[in-house]
């Protein structure tokens, strides 16, 4: 049966709930090392991982079940969800979207749906426009999931990102509140670094390795290729790391100015799930306060790219180490380059 939305513009948003589902299968340090000539040692001073977690579901899978977790939080049912918004960058499909199909299996029809591919801000990406939906009253309650499973992009014999990676998903719920509950958004991109973080085996490698020259940008003109291969990720650690330092300091401290609250307001830090070593560093540069509560998800699950805040997210507050009405600072950075900042109450 056919819904038709009847709601106005608002003046304030929240995030209702959030939720999660991790891969199911434990991958340690020393699964990992043997071919990349590492050890568990030299993984975990670099990067703070024991531990990482692949999944045997796709991502869909992983998309539904993240969603599912989300909407029993907030105690609605897939009806009620006015727009899908999903993250990801491995869902391999152009079309169709990963949101369509995941609105369908909640119930959500019809429900407009849509894919979003901002890498590791792309959950903050997906609040972003969930609360502007929400407030010029196209939607009154959106649903935004980061999925990814980037076991499915992993080479082994990789020493650059492969084995920092793993698989899951997280979801929140967007809706109308009473007073501001979510802060404006401080994002951009630069992609004169998209060589930073990149894949391997695109259609134009291809091309240029088997014409030997210049391809043509109309994939339509050019033969089939029989001989692709699975992409599979790479990044520049060092190009990452220093960028990464230089400039989200600033995202950060921009992002609570917005918000109208000082860096010592913030409760919570829950930053992309990238490397222990960069949220360290970066706590010494926002100089926070000494109580201020950590999202450290990557110590067990890895970086699994637009998944990891909300997953960090879900653990702080199922475990207690954040509550409700806490103020958090979440910032996501990642392949594009792209970033992406909110002050939020957590739910």
């Amino acid at each position: 049966m056919t819904r038709l939305l009847q709601t106005a513009p608002v003046q304030a948003t929240r995030i209702m709930a959030v939720g999660g589902t991790r891969g199911d299968q434990v991958v340690t340090n020393d699964d990992v090392a043997g071919p990349i000539n590492s050890s568990d040692e030299w993984i975990r001073q670099r990067t703070g991982i024991a531990t990482r977690v692949y999944a045997s579901q796709s991502v869909l899978e992983l998309a539904h079940g993240a969603a599912q977790d989300v909407l029993a939080r907030a105690g609605m049912s897939g009806a009620e969800i006015d727009a899908v918004v999903v993250s990801t960058v491995t869902h391999f499909e152009q079309t169709p979207s990963l949101a369509a199909q995941l609105t369908d299996l909640i119930g959500a029809t019809p429900a407009p749906a849509f894919d979003i591919s901002a890498a590791c801000a792309g959950y903050c990406y997906g609040i972003a426009q969930a609360d502007a939906l929400v407030r010029a009253g196209t939607a009154r309650h959106v649903l935004v999931v980061g999925v990814e499973k980037m076991s499915d992009y992993i080479d082994p014999t990789d020493r650059t990102i492969s084995f920092l990676l793993g698989d899951g998903a997280g979801a929140a719920i967007v809706g109308p509140s009473s007073e501001p509950r979510i802060g404006p958004t401080v994002w951009g991109s630069d992609g004169g670094q998209a060589s930073a973080i990149y894949q391997t085996h695109s259609w134009l490698d291809h091309r240029r390795a088997e014409l030997g020259q210049d391809v043509p940008q109309t994939p339509h003109q050019a033969e089939e290729v029989s001989t692709m291969q699975t992409p599979t990720l790479r990044q520049q650690g060092p190009t990452v790391f220093k960028w990464v330092i230089s400039t989200m300091p600033g995202i950060a401290r921009r992002a609570a100015e917005a918000a109208g609250v000082d860096l010592q307001d913030i409760d919570v830090f829950i930053p992309h799930q990238a490397n222990m070593r960069i949220t360290d560093q970066l706590l010494k540069l926002l100089k926070l306060r000494d109580d201020v509560v950590v999202g450290r998800d990557i110590a067990d699950t890895g970086n699994t790219s637009a998944a990891s805040i909300p997953l960090a997210t879900e653990r702080l507050l199922r475990e207690g180490q954040a509550k409700s009405g806490d103020l958090a600072l979440q910032i996501g950075f990642g392949a594009g380059l792209v970033y992406a900042a909110q002050v939020v109450v957590l739910p």
